[in-house]
């Protein structure tokens, strides 16, 4: 339903409300000083209504005079003049609110140093350090018994804060890697931030002329077009208007739709969205100054758009509802006293945990948490706990075996003197213990989840998918359903009349000029010409040769090009009839589904004209005109008769059908113009034509594509039913023969509704499933289709639903649904605002694209698990089994941190970086339940946890016979590193690498090199880590722990190595189903048993999470707090809540704002949800 198309305007009709031109109102005098002050005109845009009216009038006469003194024009705007425009900006502050202070390397530093295990490592790496440079006295005596025994000279021994100083610069690699990463990902989003910014424009008038500006360019003074569907970028004074409404919710808290005009509530404040008519506004305040502005100031500019999560994480919230509350009082105070009361609840008695969780509710702007950082949160829980269990278990014993070991069997006292050598023993047993836990926990796999998605996102903007919410485009890879608007998406978007009934003639073809009668031709332009938006017209195309450039809403573009069509002109009409001329106008809305124009003649009568739907129109009509353009009597059972021979007929060759009619009106009495049903009746039916707007010609293809995924593609569109199904026919969303279902609007509401009128949920999951085509639909119809698609629990997956939208009035749907796709040019503000994806291109087959890469993030994060997981399990085995038994973890602790670098940082950089293939299409979605781990990848992990656990046990205990080398085993404190623990680190690290390879393949695929070559990040990763590899086993020393290898042991690891990718064909040999044991592994580690849960219990479980954290079990938790860190760029995301520039970033600030007032009074939650869903669009 393209509407007025933020289209770019290059002409206007002239001299509009009185010219105020003398007095330098060009603005000409660039040294004249203005007759008015910052501060006076933000206390003028503080008034409502009758009080501003009163102002204007006391202070500057009227809005002129005002206009006058900013040296502005109401007609030809500003003169554009760069020098004035500059002075503007300077007295009057430039048209941007200044981003929070991105935080500063140092800063980003200091955050990834918070993460508990790093803090933990740091003390034991000091205290190590310290007890090495601790020479204690009975050092030689033999009191303390065969602790410093051993194979140590003297150089050895001075080497012992060599292990210390390596975790420690190990950390200090850890902690730089996280903030560069950290910094590089704020960056990107900031540059891709200020993209966006530059692209939102808004319509100006400049020297007479109307043009497109950047938001940010907008100054004071100008003279702005404001229309249907637009997101008000600054604050300012309605100078004319045609049945302007705004919804002000986001600024009040009020959902009803404010009634603006000139002479009762002239003013307009940024940040609120334009939901019915047109209108031209004065521009007085900008950026900081105007009222959305001020109330950013209040909350500390920035703090609430970029609010990552700072040290205080927890002060802040429970500071911050607090703060925003008491601002958006004082400025409720100012208004009226009945909003502010609203907005106390918020200060309850239950104070912090009630106001958390509000805070909570605000800054998530979808419904749940996205499906995979549900399951991640889940899994990365479940993994802390076990590593923590182990890596205490480990302590335990070590220290256990040392003390009875010592004291009881060889039956030795503790002397003082000897304290220090055993707490260096304890210390070491410490630094196992930890080691241990470090392996343990996954903390790459936050790292994977950002990088992939925003590498995702970065590739998708190719795709002409501009993600808005991170979290979308994964879960657009499990989506289930798609609920499609017909024009412009499926069909593209380029309206022509190919039929017409004139005259009681259905024309087949465009007919001549002169087979329309004179009369009726003339009335034929005029009801054409002056009854549609004077922002739609038809340029001449770019290229000679190509076709004429539809400018504004395209339904009207397609009737002013059958006016062109039948060698008329529209535009005389309009220089004759300026739009300041027109009396009234009944702007299109979808519940009148029709707009009216009425004028004065010159003789004093007025005359309507009116367009609209065809069926609703014609019910309105009483006459219709004959061949000789006389009007004749039009009775029901004429009407009945034209739908069947005239309008079924188009609509059933897809065409849409628009009735055009007009109506004369006596002067004496002068009508009542509210009163819209007594005036648009009674009509006069001029014709009606058959408009076209061909499918697509990829979108058959994208939407076969989408059914052989899993997901089932509906139509829901406000066009004839007959229309609809003829286009979805084409489009092959329905198929003859099919068990499907079409309904009307109508329909489909009495057969989802109770005998008391209420919608029961069991009635819609009667029709959702065979449903394909709602047509006739109102917003309202389509936000009810898919919240019961979403609530219905008649499948055991819940459905997944993506809908698009291009309407003000798709809003409710598009932010109900769990990925809403915006039109990216015949969307509206408000849609691009409620939505989650926008499409760039307004197609269908970009929401594919937008699939394929959804379903590659899941599986990227799901190859670096399965590595990831193979990696820990065969880490933590080995480093306890070995300290269990020998005393001494065979991989040192600086050797885990290395192994830890390899699958964290390079192995997600490596795996979340795999490009899309068509072949992800092919199969069915994974569902919201089911688990994060397969059994295929558990098979795969077992397996490959098998192969390396015995090469590395067998290394263990008998590798100092096989390659005939001195055993490391038993090893005393500060001995040198040997050549058989080398061997097993570096037989460690290789087969790694190779399982690397078969972590590409989580479907069980048997060729995993396929398509290796087209990720050269991932070959270049391998690679480089092996060099790496070499120069620390070669080179690393005692740092590493590591002594020089030759080339035969060498030869003797790469062998082992490659083993990995034989054994792995093995492992895909054994079919999955012929392994029981699996399921249940598979199942306990299901994150998602309740995924489908609302958000409060989301919420709750991370409240649990958080409160035992308070009691002290932090390391467990610090998966989740890693990956919270990670996913800062989620929430950077969600709550800057947009791209959309500075000023919906206001927007979106204030609907938060709204929303934690709205949360706290139940009885308001209805009144929010309705908000935008009264509606507007121009559809027929």
């Amino acid at each position: 339903m393209g509407e007025m198309a933020n289209s770019a305007v290059e002409f206007y009709p002239k001299g509009r409300g009185g010219s105020v031109r003398g007095g330098g109102a060009d603005g000409g005098h660039a040294g004249a000083d203005f007759g008015v002050t910052v501060k006076e005109l933000r206390e003028l845009m503080e008034l409502r209504g009758a009080d501003a009216l009163q102002k204007i009038q006391d202070s500057y006469g009227d809005t002129e005079g005002l206009c006058h003194r900013l040296n502005s024009s109401t007609t030809d705007g500003l003169s554009g003049e760069p020098g004035d425009l500059e002075r503007r900006g300077q007295t009057f502050g430039q048209n941007f609110i200044p981003p929070k202070k991105p935080k500063t390397f140092l800063e980003l530093v200091w955050e990834a140093l918070q993460d508990v295990t790093l803090i933990i490592l740091e003390i034991a790496a000091i205290i190590s350090l310290g007890l090495s440079f601790y020479q204690p006295p009975g050092k030689d005596t033999e009191a303390c018994g065969n602790v410093s025994a051993g194979a140590e000279d003297e150089g050895e021994a001075e080497a012992g804060w060599i292990e210390g100083a390596a975790i420690l610069l190990s950390v200090v690699c850890v902690v730089l890697v996280t903030a560069f990463n950290d910094w590089s990902k704020e960056k990107q989003f900031r540059g891709l931030q200020s993209r966006i910014e530059q692209e939102q424009r808004f319509a100006v008038v400049r020297k007479g002329n109307v043009i497109q500006i950047p938001v940010a360019d907008m100054v004071v003074g100008d003279m702005a077009q404001v229309k249907y569907g637009d997101l008000l970028p600054a604050d300012g004074i309605l100078v004319q208007g045609n049945d302007l409404k705004i919804d002000e919710s986001s600024l009040t808290g009020e959902s009803d739709h404010v009634r603006k005009s000139v002479d009762k509530d002239p003013m307009l404040l940024s940040g609120t969205h334009v939901m019915e008519g047109s209108g031209r506004m004065l521009v007085t305040a900008v950026g900081v100054n105007s009222q959305t502005g001020i109330i950013f100031t209040l909350l500390g500019a920035g703090d609430m758009e970029e609010d990552s999560k700072d040290k205080k994480e927890k002060n802040e919230r429970e500071k911050k509802p607090d703060g925003a509350v008491e601002n958006n009082q004082n400025k409720a105070k100012k208004q009226d006293g009945g909003v502010a009361m609203e907005m106390q609840p918020l200060k309850s008695a239950e104070g912090g945990e009630v106001e958390e969780r509000e805070k909570k509710k605000t800054s998530v702007p979808k419904k749940e948490k996205s499906v995979l950082q549900g399951k991640l949160t889940k899994l990365a829980v479940q993994i802390g706990k076990a590593g923590l269990v182990m890596s205490a278990i480990t302590v335990i014993i070590l220290v256990l075996y040392f003390v009875i070991d010592t004291f009881v069997i060889e039956g030795r006292t503790w002397l003082t003197e000897c304290t220090p050598v055993y707490i260096q023993y304890f210390v070491k047993f410490f630094i196992i213990g930890v080691t241990v836990l470090v392996v343990a926990v996954p903390e790459g796999l936050p790292l994977a989840v950002t990088i992939s998605l925003a590498y995702s996102v970065k590739k998708m903007m190719k795709d002409n998918n501009l993600v808005r919410h991170l979290d979308a485009c994964e879960t657009m890879g499990n989506a289930t359903a798609i609920c499609s608007d017909k024009t412009g998406t499926l069909t593209t978007n380029r309206m022509t009349v190919v039929q017409a009934y004139v005259g009681d003639v259905h024309y087949r073809l465009i007919p001549d000029p002169g087979q329309i009668g004179p009369k009726t031709l003339d009335l034929l332009v005029h009801a054409i010409a002056i009854n549609s938006a004077y922002t739609s017209k038809i340029l001449p195309p770019d290229v000679e040769g190509g076709l004429a450039k539809q400018v504004g809403n395209k339904t009207e573009c397609g009737l002013l090009g059958f006016v062109l069509d039948l060698r008329q002109d529209y535009a005389p009409v309009r220089e004759q009839v300026p739009e300041e001329k027109l009396y009234k106008v009944y702007t299109f809305n979808s519940v009148r589904k029709s707009m009216s124009t009425v004028i004065k003649l010159s003789d004093g009568t007025f005359r309507l004209y009116s367009k609209g739907a065809s069926e609703i129109m014609l019910k309105k009509c009483s006459y219709i005109l004959d061949a000789n353009g006389e009007p004749r009597s039009f009775r029901p059972r004429d009407r009945d008769e034209m739908v069947k021979q005239v309008i079924e007929p188009m609509a059933c060759e897809g065409l849409r059908t628009i009735c055009i009619a007009y109506r004369d009106l006596s002067p004496n009495p002068e009508p009542d113009w509210d009163n819209e049903a007594e005036i648009v009746t009674e009509l006069t039916c001029i014709t009606v034509v058959g408009i076209e707007d061909p499918v697509r010609p990829e979108v058959p293809e994208a939407i076969r594509k989408c059914q052989r995924a899993g997901i089932t593609v509906r139509m829901v569109t406000g066009d004839n039913i007959n229309t609809a199904r003829a286009i979805a026919a084409k489009c092959g969303i329905i198929h003859p023969g099919d068990d499907f279902i079409c309904l009307e609007g109508k329909d489909f509401n009495r057969r989802i509704r109770n005998e008391k009128g209420e919608i029961e949920q069991e009635r819609i999951d009667k029709i959702w499933p065979k449903l394909r085509v709602l047509a006739r639909s109102s917003p309202t119809d389509k936000h009810t289709l898919v919240k019961g698609i979403i609530d219905s629990s008649i499948l055991e997956q819940r459905q997944v639903v993506a809908v698009t939208g291009d309407g003000t009035n798709d809003g409710p749907a598009l932010k109900k649904a769990d990925v809403g796709f915006a039109m990216g040019i015949a969307g509206t503000d408000v849609a691009k605002e409620a939505s989650d994806i926008i499409l760039t291109d307004d197609n269908f087959s970009s929401i594919v694209k937008a699939v394929m890469w959804g379903r590659n993030v899941y599986d990227s994060i799901s190859k670096f698990l399965q590595f990831q997981l193979t990696v820990n399990v065969v880490a933590v085995i080995v480093a306890f089994t070995g300290a269990c038994i020998t005393q001494d973890s065979p991989l040192k602790a600086v050797q885990m941190l290395w192994v830890n670098l390899i699958m964290d940082t390079f192995a997600s950089l490596a795996l979340a970086t795999e490009p899309p293939t068509e072949a992800l299409l092919l199969r069915k979605p994974y569902g919201r339940n089911n688990p994060l781990i397969s059994l295929t990848m558990m098979k795969n992990i077992l397996g490959h946890g098998v192969y390396q656990l015995v090469i590395i046990f067998t290394l263990l205990f008998i590798g100092e016979r096989i390659f005939n080398i001195d055993s490391g085993r038993n090893a005393p404190l500060h001995s040198p590193p040997s050549e058989h623990y080398t061997i097993i680190f570096n037989t460690f690290v290789l087969m790694q690498l190779f399982n690397e390879i078969n972590a590409r393949k989580i479907h069980g695929e048997r060729n995993v090199f396929d398509g290796i070559f087209g990720n050269p990040i991932f070959c270049s990763i391998v690679l480089g880590t092996f060099a790496v590899q070499i120069v620390i086993v070669q080179f690393g020393g005692k740092p590493f722990s590591c002594a020089p290898l030759n080339v035969e042991q060498w030869l003797w690891c790469l062998f082992v190595g490659v083993g990995e990718l034989l054994w792995g064909q093995l492992i895909a040999t054994v079919p999955t189903e012929r392994l029981p044991c699996l399921k249940e592994a598979g199942l306990g580690l299901e994150p998602g048993e309740e995924e489908g849960e609302e958000l409060a219990e989301d919420e709750e479980e991370i409240d649990c999470a958080e409160r035992e954290l308070r009691r002290g079990q932090i390391l467990w938790f610090r998966g989740l707090n890693r990956i919270q860190t990670q996913m800062e760029v989620v929430s950077t995301f969600k709550r800057s809540g947009s791209f959309q520039g500075a000023v919906r970033r206001r927007s979106s600030v204030l609907s938060q704002l709204h929303d934690v007032n709205t949360l706290s009074t139940p009885s308001h939650v209805s009144l929010s949800a309705t908000a935008n869903s009264t509606s507007v669009g121009f559809q027929f």
